[in-house]
């Protein structure tokens, strides 16, 4: 054999050794997923509660995508059918779970293949709690007990009474900036109401301006902040300030429910 000869044999051999260990490096680095801790659930077995499911953990080739599927089971876990539409990370837990148990199946997928592993099962599905019946609303629409009442208690036929009011200066002037207005809100026959909300404007407008609504407090009181605009006062012979004001319950229509509505004056000297 020439030395020609010699030197491509040479080259040949060494190709089919690499090509050789490629093929074997590139098998070793490709596998299907296969499990390496099984799916655990986390969460209460009772209804209406929530489930979740850490997945498992799972060697393989990356990236591995997965898919979950609930199952409704005996008390032993056994028997187990799937459950339509449960094929997320978490299931809420129905009524129909009631005396069963619920396992998850997982299945992993990568692009060398895919595998499936099941969870353990749950405790036995409990029914949702119940507690005491809600009390009918009384007829008067008024809370029960004594002292001051929320106004989130309160209903039709009851209404609320705009019952006092106080300023600060008690005397208005030309000088005055800032001025303070105080409400007291009750109900039921007098008793003070806490978180009505309370709109107090000044007629005719633009006299001060109208500030936002205020809820009262744990008295019953509302604390109203105004602060002089450019037509006040509003006539040089000017006496009184009149004052719309108005409570309601959040959440009522403004012109229904149990609101009250008043208007009220406060002595001016100009």
């Amino acid at each position: 054999m020439t030395r020609k000869q010699n030197l491509l044999a040479l080259l040949a051999a060494g190709a089919v050794t690499v090509l050789v260990v490629a093929g074997l490096s590139n098998a070793a680095s490709t596998s299907k997923p296969t499990i390496q801790t099984e799916p655990k659930i986390s969460g209460t077995a009772v209804e209406g509660n929530t489930l979740s499911t850490d997945g498992g953990a799972w060697n393989g080739t990356t990236p591995i995508t997965l898919k979950y599927q609930w199952k409704r089971c005996d008390t032993k876990g056994n028997g187990c059918a799937n459950i339509g539409g449960a094929t997320q990370s978490t299931y809420l837990v129905r009524h129909a779970d009631i005396g069963d148990t619920i396992r998850v199946r997982v299945t992993a997928t990568n692009k060398d293949g895919s595998s499936s592993d099941t969870s353990n099962q749950t405790d036995v599905v409990k029914a949702k709690p119940t507690g005491p019946p809600t009390p009918p609303p009384a007829a008067n629409g008024c809370p029960t007990g004594s002292g001051p009442a929320d106004v989130s208690g309160i209903s039709s036929p009851a209404h609320l009474v705009i019952d006092g009011q106080t300023a600060s200066p008690s005397v208005i002037t030309r000088s005055t900036t800032t001025l303070t207005l105080r409400f007291h809100v009750s109900a039921c026959g007098g008793r003070s109401v806490t978180n009505a909300l309370v709109l107090a404007e000044a007629i005719p407008f633009s006299q001060f301006n109208v500030p936002a609504e205020v809820p009262t407090d744990g008295t019953g009181w509302a604390t109203v902040t105004m602060h002089q605009d450019r037509f006040f006062p509003a006539s040089p012979r000017q006496q009184i300030l009149a004052v719309f004001v108005r409570a309601r319950k959040s959440g009522e229509p403004l012109l229904a429910g149990i609101a009250a509505r008043r208007l009220v004056s406060f002595p001016v000297h100009v």
